[in-house]
Order: C-alpha cells, then structure tokens, then sequence
C-alpha cells in the first residue's frame, strides 16, 4: 500500500493560510507579509530587457549569472563589511528555498536545529522535512533570542541554530553584542549559525549586524532576498552566502531541487541590488510612520506590545478570543501559536499596508478588546 513520508507527515499546512481562509474576501489583511510596494522600475526594465533579448530564454548556470552574484558579493561588502566571493553565492527561488538549502545540506538524521519559538513557520518544517529534530528556545521578553539560551539548549546532536534578525513574527531586532555571541557559540561549539537576514535593511532604531561579521571560523551561513527589501517577493529571487565548501554542499541540492534560479528574476535582482538604493530608505520611512500609528492604536486598545526596531510586524500581548474577533470583523491577524508553543497568548500584526487601513484597523482591534474582557 502506498504511504506518505514520515518527513511530510511531521509537517502542515502554515497556521497563517488557515487564517487567511477563514476572513472574508474585504476584509483588512494584516497577516500577509509584503510589502505594499511596487518593485523598483529599474529592476523591472532590466527583466524586460533580459526577455526582450532573449537572455533569459535558457538555464542560467546552477549558482546563477556571474554579474547578480557579484552584484551580491559587493552588497555584502559594502552594506556588512563582508568579504563573500562571488563564487560562494548561491542565486535561489527566493529565501524560502535559500532556507532549504542551508538546512538540508548541514542537518543530518535525528540531528537538532534550534528555533526561536516564536519563530517564522518554515524553521521547524524545513529541519523535519531534513529528518532533523527542531529545538524551539524561549525569547526574552522584549522578543530577541538570547545567546545564553541558545549555548544551554546546545547537545550532542545539535547541528545548527536559526538567528533571524530583524524578526519575523516579532520585528525584534538582535544587538551587535548578541550578534558577537551567536558568532562565539558557532564557533566554540563547531555547530552552524544560519542568519536569516532577509529584513536586513527595514531597520528602525540601532543598525543590523551579521553574525558572519564576527565569526572566525565558516560555521555562519547567511540567508537573504530581494522579496523585502525591494518589494519583490512574487520574483521568488534569494540566495546563500556562505564559505567555498559549504557553497558546495548546498549547490549540490539546489541543482536537483531547482537547477537555478528564475533567469528574468536573476536580472532584475542583479539591478535591484546594484542599482539605487533610494526607494528602500522610502520604504522604511513609510513603515516606521506604520508601525508608530499601530503602536499607538495598540496602546489605547490596552494591548502591551513589545516596540518593534525592524521588520513590519508587532506582536502584542492579547485576551483569549481577541484574534477570533478580529476576524469577525473583518481584520486579519495572525495567531501567535502559528509560530511556535511559546506564541500562545500572542498575534502578529503586519503593518505592511497603507496607513489609512491600518486606522482603520485599530479601530476594529480596540473594539474586539472591550469584547473579550
């Protein structure tokens, strides 16, 4: 008789899409993930460009084409301080797969990944879909990931730890001092650090440090796109950076799983990141203003909500029942125990949306509360 995988059978369908299911068709979605943005103009030209040509009628090369992944290489020089070849780049179908890469090429069977818990959904299922064993950790109470929890949470099996920084669900964003301490643990404890940096430029108080900053040894792998940073998350275009026999490893998957990335969204990451870097410091302006609003809707809705320095989500503190009567009427929040055991009591609140709906919004959220209590 033919049977599932036990791999697939350990994960579901994101808690977030049942939600989505479940709101009404105008309703005021504050669940999604992406940015309200057009992609930038000249990243679209250049994928006319590559069409119209027909450069981007064929496969690229598996790691993809030379002028994006220099392109990259001298994004993580000139925004990290980081010296990543070229060579060690992997173009990939955007972070989701950058994340696969990284988890299938370094977790064996039975071997551990810490979590953040909570923590974005794709963590947990891409470590079981490995055959590892996800370990979420608690966060502090401001929503980082402390060093010192994820050290003690370290085994025998550990392979790998997640850092994602600034965060999805929480928008909290890691100090440069954590930072140097994950760095430390990676290289101490010879296990991986994999540093989803994927909102690395929506950054609203302090700046975003990498753990590959302060590593000495290889033990970092680093995950980000263009989905967030330059609003171009259908273009499905991420990639990995990572040292030269780690690079290896992971180009060995990608080239079964995927063969390469998407040839016209190659060329118009390569201008997204090599071109202008004006619309993303508009963007992030736009988020802050956002986020302010929110956090003052928050407040007089009686929600406590840890202020987010990144990203575009909060993650309030909020009654039994509340993200229930949110979506009757017709606000779309996501639970947080979609993101982990540790989520419970908590909902995610994406403020990637025009400012006027998100008045409207805490309207809505404000009046759900006095329901509740």
């Amino acid at each position: 008789m033919t049977d599932f995988s036990d791999r697939v059978e350990r994960i579901a369908i994101s808690g977030i899409r049942e939600v989505f299911e479940a709101a009404g068709g105008d309703a005021i979605n504050l669940g999604l993930g992406q940015p309200d943005f057009p992609a930038p103009e000249n990243a679209r030209e250049a994928a006319i460009a590559a069409i119209e040509s027909g450069a981007a009628d064929g496969y690229t090369s598996n790691p993809g084409v030379r002028p994006l992944r220099e392109a990259i290489a001298d994004k993580h020089d000139r925004d990290n301080g980081i010296d990543v070849p070229a060579e060690n780049v992997i173009a990939t179908a955007g972070g989701s797969e950058a994340l696969h890469l990284a988890i299938e090429a370094h977790v064996s069977a039975g071997e551990e990944v810490i979590i953040p818990d909570p923590g974005f959904v794709s963590y947990a299922a891409l470590t079981h879909l490995a055959g590892g064993v996800p370990n979420p950790v608690g966060l502090r109470e401001d929503l980082t990931m402390s060093p010192e929890a994820v050290e003690a949470a370290i085994t025998d099996d550990t392979a790998a730890f997640v850092v994602c920084s600034p965060a999805n669900p929480t928008g909290a964003v890691q100090s440069e001092e954590d930072m140097r301490e994950f760095a430390r643990i990676a290289d101490e404890h010879d296990v991986l650090c994999i540093s989803d940096e994927v909102y690395e430029h929506i950054v609203f108080e302090g700046e975003h440090h990498s753990p590959m900053e302060f590593a000495e040894t290889d033990n970092v792998v680093v995950v980000n796109a263009c989905s967030k940073t330059y609003s171009m998350t259908g273009w499905r275009l991420g990639w990995v950076a990572a040292s030269e026999r780690r690079a290896d490893r992971m180009l060995r998957v990608h080239q079964y799983v995927q063969a390469c990335a998407s040839a016209p969204a190659q060329y118009a990451a390569e201008a997204a990141i090599s071109g202008p870097q004006d619309r993303v410091h508009e963007m992030v302006d736009a988020f802050e203003e956002r986020r302010d609003v929110l956090l003052d809707g928050l407040a007089d809705a009686g929600l406590e909500t840890p202020t987010p320095e990144g990203a575009f989500y909060a993650m309030p503190k909020v009654p039994e029942g509340w993200v229930d009567e949110c979506l009757a009427r017709d606000v779309v929040v996501v639970p947080g125990d979609a993101f982990g055991e540790r989520g419970a009591g908590y909902a995610r609140i994406s403020y990637a949306t025009d400012v006027e709906e998100i008045k409207e919004a805490v309207d809505v959220m404000g009046d759900a509360a006095a329901a509740v209590r």
